[in-house]
């Protein structure tokens, strides 16, 4: 599936949902692609991308910058304490904001630096203990602790478990920012994002359908 064609099902998608145009962020997965890849849909015009391991990152970003200009990078894969600051310098979001330690550390850069990535907070809506993220019977306090720390959290973001509906997954996330006024949700990927459209998602998170699939090392 190509780019053009992506764009194509979400403008479908939010007009199937009574949503505005522009109201839903397509974030360009480019973890672990080929740079011919991620350049091609620079070349398209695209200007907004997830990245999941800061090392693999601060390795490309910082030059395909320099070559195309302003390009939002947000990081969507699990943050190491130990990485926090090279992360608030190179993401323009961070999507995984899930334990108190991190929120403590992150505060702490933002204090320092005058500035702060936009946050989300990655909830375990399955409860899967394999999975990071607050359980939902937390996020409330964990939210309210974000906020005396002076954390920008703009929305909520989830991965719902593999195999199951994810509709419910992200009716339950939508419920859970509304009452804690939260605007933006982070959920939906390549196999999903219409589901997430039509439940508010404001950023989608595609990578295989608009790079194709991944080799790992």
């Amino acid at each position: 599936m190509s780019y053009s064609e992506i764009l194509a099902r979400i403008a479908a998608a939010v007009k199937a949902a009574g949503r505005t145009d522009g109201s839903v962020k397509l974030i360009a997965v480019s973890k672990v692609q080929p740079l011919d890849r991620v350049r091609a849909v620079l070349e398209a015009g695209h200007r907004l991308f997830g990245e999941n391991y800061v090392q693999e990152a601060a390795g490309k970003w910082p030059d395909l910058r320099a070559e195309f200009g302003p390009v939002a990078v947000h990081m969507i894969g699990p943050l190491q304490t130990n990485k926090a600051k090279l992360a608030v310098e190179l993401f323009d979001a961070i999507h995984t904001v899930d334990r108190p330690s991190l929120a403590e550390k992150l505060a702490r850069l933002a204090q320092d630096r005058g500035v702060c990535p936009e946050l989300f907070i990655q909830v375990n809506t399955g409860r899967e203990p394999q999975k990071a993220g607050i359980l939902p019977e937390d996020t409330d306090d964990f939210i309210a602790s974000c906020r005396t720390l002076d954390l920008p959290i703009s929305g909520l973001m989830c991965i719902p478990p593999e195999g199951e509906d994810t509709a419910p997954h992200f009716a339950s996330l939508a419920e859970m920012a509304q009452r804690n006024g939260l605007a933006g949700l982070s959920m939906g990927m390549s196999a999903d994002f219409e589901a997430a459209i039509a439940a508010g998602a404001t950023h989608i998170r595609v990578g295989s359908a608009i790079f194709g699939a991944r080799t790992y090392a």
